[in-house]
């Protein structure tokens, strides 16, 4: 967590223990930690199952999530056992999705392939052959995910004049709404990410469904590592059919597939799509308000799973 910021906890009245400064904590040191806990504050890589939850009972109320994603909560076990859930949302849109523009802009215009060159000290001059990039004006993005970051992404992207279209699970009743996926996939020459991780989105984006993007699209994932299928994009990026990927998150975080490390074209970052002091500020301030209105028995309006439960989850 960053300096100060729970600090609206303390202010209550609660004490707090930072129980880890290198990564997340195993499972057995979180349930001798949560033992009389009336709140855990976690991070997306915790993972905050039924047994951690147990642990808790009967002090255990409140799991607030420094995420939007909840993947890394069983939310099943905090409803059978009332612990009430909440997430950060709205808080990052912004970021993430400049992040995933970023990402876009980078894979298009080869700007980390350039850096390198450069670096290398192998740039000879000015050339009219290459590296060449892509235009984005013009490009048609398909945004899978229609929440508060995949409107945010379409907005940046009709910025730069491209032609956007979206699909959700229900109609949006908004312009560029494509009811069928592999319909948009078809007409799509690239693609961003913006799903929530859940058993109908894992792997979402599969080998079946990465051949029927167009001829060298780009495939940008900001949302979570396992809604696409890592292997199948490795060899559609080795095979050419896929012309680059920029990807923020990965199928089993930290590690990074051999191949997805040497694929062509791809931009690789360390799941950073809310890294700035500002987002990671308030995330960490929303996280603290949402442990001092529960305990304090006051509604709270972020609840995902629990007491008091409205769904607000990206996506």
């Amino acid at each position: 967590m960053m300096p100060g910021t729970l600090d609206a906890v303390s202010n209550a009245g609660h004490s707090v223990d930072l129980l880890s400064h290198e990564g997340p904590p195993a499972t057995d040191q979180l349930c001798r930690a949560v033992h009389g806990a009336a709140a855990i504050v976690c991070l997306l890589s915790d993972r905050i199952d039924e047994r951690v939850l147990a642990a808790g009972l009967p002090t255990l109320r409140v799991v607030a999530n420094v995420a939007v994603g909840v993947d890394n909560i069983d939310l099943g076990a905090a409803r059978r056992l009332g612990v009430t859930v909440c997430n950060t949302p709205g808080v990052l849109d912004a970021a993430t999705a400049d992040l995933a523009m970023a990402l876009l802009l980078a894979v298009c215009r080869r700007v980390v392939e350039g850096d390198g060159v450069v670096r290398r000290g192998e740039w000879t001059g000015l050339s009219m052959e290459g590296p060449l990039g892509r235009d984005l004006a013009g490009m048609r993005l398909g945004i899978v995910g229609y929440g508060r970051i995949g409107k945010r992404v379409a907005a940046r992207a009709a910025a730069f004049d491209m032609d956007v279209r979206h699909h959700a699970r229900r109609d949006t009743h908004e312009p560029g709404y494509v009811a069928d996926l592999d319909e948009l996939l078809r007409w799509s020459d690239a693609i961003s990410l913006h799903v929530p991780l859940t058993d109908e989105t894992r792997h979402l984006l599969d080998a079946r469904r990465l051949g029927l993007l167009r001829a060298g699209a780009i495939v940008v994932n900001t949302a979570r590592g396992p809604v696409l299928d890592e292997a199948a994009l490795a060899s559609a990026l080795v095979d050419g059919r896929i012309g680059g990927a920029g990807l923020d998150v990965f199928d089993d975080e930290p590690h990074v597939s051999r191949r997805l490390l040497e694929a062509p074209n791809t931009v690789l970052t360390p799941h950073v799509g809310s890294a700035t002091t500002e987002t990671r500020a308030a995330m960490c301030a929303m996280a603290a308000d949402a442990v001092v209105t529960v305990l304090a028995g006051r509604p709270y309006p972020f609840v995902i799973a629990g007491p008091g439960e409205a769904r607000s989850a990206d996506g």
